[in-house]
């Protein structure tokens, strides 16, 4: 498995458990698998297991979730020697109180933790360093963790500090996340059930498609512009994201085109 993940993340770099082997690691597999919802709105609940996340991810060349993408990188990064503890969290974006349906990962190298996460959209390049107050910058944006009574929060810092999400270092395991699982994918309030996500940081640009519009994130910039068909979409999933869509993705386009939800 690890050879063909490092050939779907183009890394050739080292196998030792460093610091330096985590940080190129996370930066390749956040840059080039792509953040999506799609097989959730299809009406299919994303496989948790190891080999059909392998399936979809690395052989069909396919993005996914935050549960799918970590689940991976934790496996990788166990194989590699690093010391990994799967944690779940409560996303903060919405402002409102919801249930704890965001995996991370702790990782430990070198008599240091980390922070990381190859899974939450189109933030997180790099791992952040498990300190209260500690600062990070990532290719133009900054991060930190706070403490607030037993929880650590991460919070972007630009052009505010805004909490993304905050979490424990309770162990969890994976029935718990196929119950988060299920949650998302099936719930009828879930935003992965109502929302057309795909996602691709890279460190200079940032792609989003949003339902029916296609954002350029870059230099402190945004451009929007509204995607006009199924066509058009084909093609920037293709050339953006790297995903070959069949005409049933295609077909999401008709169900998000007449949405305003803009991110």
């Amino acid at each position: 498995m690890l050879d063909a993940y490092f050939q779907r993340i183009n890394y050739a770099g080292p196998r030792q458990a460093t610091v330096e082997t985590l940080d190129v690691i996370h930066l390749a597999h956040a840059s080039t698998i792509p953040f999506e919802n799609l097989e959730v709105l299809m009406g299919s609940t994303p496989r948790l297991d190891l080999e059909g996340i392998v399936a979809k991810l690395i052989e069909a060349r396919r993005g996914g979730y935050c549960f799918e993408h970590n689940t991976l990188l934790a496996a990788v990064l166990k194989q590699l020697g690093f010391k990994v503890t799967e944690l779940g969290a409560r996303v903060r974006l919405s402002g409102k109180l919801l249930p704890r349906t965001h995996m991370c990962l702790l990782v430990e190298v070198e008599g240091l933790s980390f922070l990381a996460d190859a899974g939450f959209g189109a933030e997180l390049l790099s791992p952040v360093p498990l300190r209260v107050g500690c600062e990070t910058s990532q290719f133009g944006r900054r991060y930190r963790l706070i403490r607030e009574a037993h929880l650590w929060v991460l919070q972007r810092l630009e052009p505010d500090p805004t909490d993304l999400y905050a979490f424990t270092l309770e162990p969890q395991h994976p029935v718990d996340f196929v119950m988060a699982n299920h949650f998302t994918a099936t719930h009828p309030n879930s935003i992965f059930r109502n929302v057309l996500t795909v996602q691709r940081p890279h460190p200079e640009v940032r792609y989003h498609l949003h339902n029916h519009v296609f954002h350029v994130h870059q230099d402190g910039q945004t451009e929007a512009r509204p995607v006009r068909d199924q066509a058009e979409m084909g093609q920037l999933l293709e050339d953006f994201f790297g995903i070959r869509a069949d005409s049933a993705l295609l077909a999401l386009f008709e169900r998000f085109k007449t949405t305003s939800q803009e991110s």
